[in-house]
């Protein structure tokens, strides 16, 4: 026992919108290449790429949050001018010769405080790679976000694209991201 259809009503209305729509994208055109997919050749990718190492990344613990207070405000919730944190992180590599030049990102968010005014704020992230206790890269940041909606937060991507070293004989090599206020005065 099927369930009869109307002729007038919603499912009939959609048929016809889905007609025409179909109708109207099988028409021809005065360019024929218009329609015509990209078939740009995909990147080849070499056994020996898929099979070398790329060192994990991960926020160092403690690091992956930040606040800023108003002058002489420290640890006071309504002196708060932002409060920043990051999350997910990543990375690529790419090989040259002996070389492993890592680009890696980390998604972040800053949330306005109490004190916050618009403007830009500068947050200071910290990308360090390390091979037990030695450091064969470490460079601090001064990552700029626009903050114009001082109700909402902001989200923004961190980037480091310039960290290149030998590539390791073993693969005992951790990169860490994180916010580094420095020494506290």
């Amino acid at each position: 026992m099927g369930v009869p259809l109307k002729t007038g009503g919603l499912f009939a209305r959609s048929l016809v919108m889905g007609l025409a729509l179909i109708a109207a994208s099988c028409q021809s055109s005065d360019n024929p290449t218009r329609d015509v997919p990209d078939m740009a050749k995909p990147p080849v990718v070499r056994e020996s790429e898929l099979r070398a190492y790329c060192p994990g990344v991960s926020l160092r613990e403690g690091t992956s949050y930040f606040s800023t207070y108003a002058k002489g405000g420290d640890g006071d919730a309504t002196k708060v001018i932002y409060q920043a944190s990051l999350s997910d992180t990543t990375r690529a590599c790419t090989y040259e010769g002996d070389n492993v030049t890592i680009k890696v990102a980390a998604a972040g968010k800053v949330v306005p405080g109490p004190a916050v005014r618009p403007g830009t704020i500068t947050m200071p992230i910290r990308v360090a790679v390390v091979r037990g206790s030695e450091v064969l890269y470490s460079k601090l940041h001064q990552q700029q976000v626009p903050v114009s909606d001082t109700t909402a937060a902001t989200q923004f991507m961190f980037t480091d694209a310039d960290i290149t070293i030998p590539m390791p004989p073993q693969r005992n090599v951790s990169i860490f991201i994180g916010f580094d206020e420095g020494a506290k005065k």
